[in-house]
Order: C-alpha cells, then sequence, then structure tokens
C-alpha cells in the first residue's frame, strides 16, 4: 500500500511513534510517504496533491534513529503525488503543539484531510472525527461523569473559585487547548498565585479546572487503544506508567522528564476502556491514547498519542507490527468491498 504520514515539519520531527510507525510500514514492504502540515497543494479542478518526501528503497540503517536520520538528509527533491496514487493518510500532527508563529498550521492538516477523506483515501483518524474532538478535553467532557475527575470548563474567576470549594480547596488548572504538560498547575488551600495564573491561562482561551486526584503522586498510566480496544502484540498490552522522579511535580507527561515503566493493566483500567469503546469507534477514531490515575481517565488524546517509542526500553514490544497489519487488513476490507464502507466505519474495523 501506499501511506503517507502527516508530521508537523520533517526538519523538526524527533524520534517517536510517528517515525517508528513509519518506520515498520517501510519495513513491511510499503510505499511510504512523509510530508510536513504546509505541504498540501489545492486546486478546485484536480484532485488533491501532497508535496511528500518518499522513503528510499534500501536504506541501510541499525536503529530507528539511523532510519530517521536518513529520511530527514536525503536530499533528494520532494516528490509530488495525488490523492490517487495513495491509499492512506495517517494523520501525526499534534495541532496543540504548534508554535504561536504557525496558527496556520493548526487546523489545516484536518481540513485538507477531510478533502482528501472525500475523494476515497483511507484517513486515519477519521478526519471528521478529528474535526470534532479537536479540542480533545472538550471531547473527553462528552464521556460518562462516572469514569472522570469532577471538572469545569470556563473564562470565569467567580465559576473556579465555587468550584475550588466544592472540590475541598485543591484542583488542577489548565489551558482548554494544549498538551504535554504545558501550563497545568496545581491551586491548593492558599490559591497561591490564582489571580496570575487564571490571567496568563484565560488569555489564551478557555480554562479547565479538575478535582485533585492524590494517586497522580504515583504517576499516570498512558493505555494505548486501536480500534476501541487495547493495543496487544505478543500477549503484552500498551500500558505504560509514567512517574516523574521529582517529588514536587504532579505532572507525569514524558516530555517534562517523567520516566516510562511497564505496570499491571487493572480492572480499573479495563472498565475505562468499556466505557469510552463505543464513542471512540462510533466516531472513527483508530489510534487513541488514554491517560488513567488509578480509576479515573484524566484526559484522552485523539490528535496525536505517542508513548510506542518507550515500549521497547522497558521490556514490552514495540506494537507498531500490529498497527501496521490492522492498516493492512482495513486496505483488504476497502477491497473487498469495492470501496463502499464507510472512512469512520473502516477506520475503527478490527
Amino acid at each position: 500500500m501506499n501511506i503517507c504520514f502527516v508530521i508537523s515539519a520533517i526538519e523538526n520531527e524527533p524520534v517517536g511513534t510517528s517515525v517508528v510507525l513509519m518506520k515498520k510500514a517501510y519495513e513491511r514492504g510499503h510505499t511510504v510517504y512523509v510530508m510536513g502540515v504546509g505541504d498540501f497543494v489545492f486546486h478546485h479542478d484536480a484532485p488533491m496533491s501532497l508535496r511528500c518526501k518518499k522513503v528510499k528503497k534500501n536504506l541501510d540503517y541499525t536503529s530507528v534513529t539511523e532510519f530517521w536520520t536518513q529520511v530527514q538528509e536525503d536530499s533528494s527533491k520532494p516528490k509530488v503525488i495525488t490523492s490517487k496514487d495513495l491509499d492512506v493518510l495517517f494523520l501525526r500532527n499534534n495541532p496543540t503543539e504548534e508554535a504561536d508563529d504557525r496558527q496556520w498550521a493548526e487546523h489545516s492538516g484536518i481540513a485538507f484531510a477531510r478533502m482528501i477523506q472525500q475523494e476515497g483515501v483511507l484517513v486515519l483518524n477519521d478526519a471528521f472525527a478529528m474535526s470534532h474532538a479537536f479540542i480533545d478535553k472538550l471531547y473527553f467532557e462528552e464521556l460518562p461523569s462516572v469514569i472522570k475527575p469532577d471538572s469545569i470548563v470556563t473564562r470565569n474567576m467567580d465559576d473556579l473559585i465555587k468550584f475550588w470549594e466544592e472540590v475541598g480547596k485543591k484542583m488542577v488548572l489548565k489551558p482548554l487547548e494544549g498538551s504535554g504538560g504545558q501550563n497545568v498547575y496545581l491551586i491548593g488551600k492558599d490559591k497561591k498565585n490564582l489571580n496570575q495564573i487564571f490571567e496568563t491561562l484565560s488569555s489564551q482561551g478557555y480554562v479547565i479546572a479538575q478535582e485533585f486526584l492524590p494517586e497522580v503522586s504515583k504517576g499516570d498510566v498512558r493505555v494505548i487503544l486501536m480500534n476501541g480496544k487495547v493495543l496487544e502484540e505478543d500477549g503484552e498490552k500498551a500500558v505504560i506508567r509514567r512517574v516523574n522522579s521529582d517529588k514536587d511535580e504532579f505532572r507525569s507527561n514524558l516530555a517534562l522528564g517523567a520516566k516510562a515503566e511497564k505496570t499491571k493493566y487493572t480492572k480499573a483500567m479495563q472498565r475505562i476502556v468499556d466505557i469510552t469503546a463505543p464513542k471512540l469507534i462510533k466516531d472513527g477514531l483508530f489510534f487513541v491514547g488514554l491517560d488513567i490515575v488509578e480509576d479515573k481517565l484524566i484526559e484522552i488524546n485523539v490528535l496525536s498519542p505517542g508513548g510506542l517509542d518507550y515500549c521497547e526500553a522497558i521490556g514490552l514490544p514495540d506494537f507498531t507490527t500490529t498497527v501496521i497489519k490492522a492498516i493492512e487488513r482495513k486496505m483488504e476490507y476497502k477491497k473487498l468491498y469495492h470501496n463502499t464502507l464507510e472512512n469512520k466505519v473502516l477506520a475503527t474495523m478490527d
């Protein structure tokens, strides 16, 4: 199959989940393209065009870092293909991590992907579902309250004070749009710097406050789902505990220095997955990350979930074979059903 990975920018992309998936697709003999989110070309009288870097055949590497370095350093002229040349478009850019001078990049990947999807290319995750879940913390609020901590979304300080009192005068504040643990604050009984923090966050948009879960001191667990089920390979599940060695740091993001550890998959986690999965499947969200503390889901990542690049280091499979095989099956179903299956149905078909 011909598969194209959309990332923020080729020259700046670190070795992460997108790259390990790309490498596996390449090793399974597929034609792999990679492009930045700024490399779509639209003309109203022609199929959508994509200015891509085609991963060369016969690369010589011994690690994922060497693989990606060779792709990045390839000086070949970008290849312009159209949607007619493509089987799968895998959206892997994270709009919430774009810099202020790249606001144009936040919505453009999903917007162009919707058009490509309508031209018959399999888009993962479903582009219309991604549009709906673009503010993933608000999408999170659509899930049943029984699996979530108490929360409020507002831009009003009085609302926050009232909520803070209701949850025992300890809450977590974060921007409604954002990721990677950036601009996340713990507000305790002294309300230290609350006014300043609120002004900073509300200047960026809506603010979400969640009740503080004391169990977060033990870290949180990233559970990676595919087709609404926990990603599994060789009898192991893609479940990663993230623990920060700094006892004063309540955030457990790997990007902020937390360490990945192997952990058990619990009944509480399974219950959260069971309750969350029907909506993910209905919406066409193929590849999703759930962040769980004990028996509560604290965040959902549908835009560009990561974690696969840490798996082998903690004694888990890399899980990429299972992911790419799942995409291969989707292409087989697409052919067998003569392109009659809706993208969102195919996206989560097992």
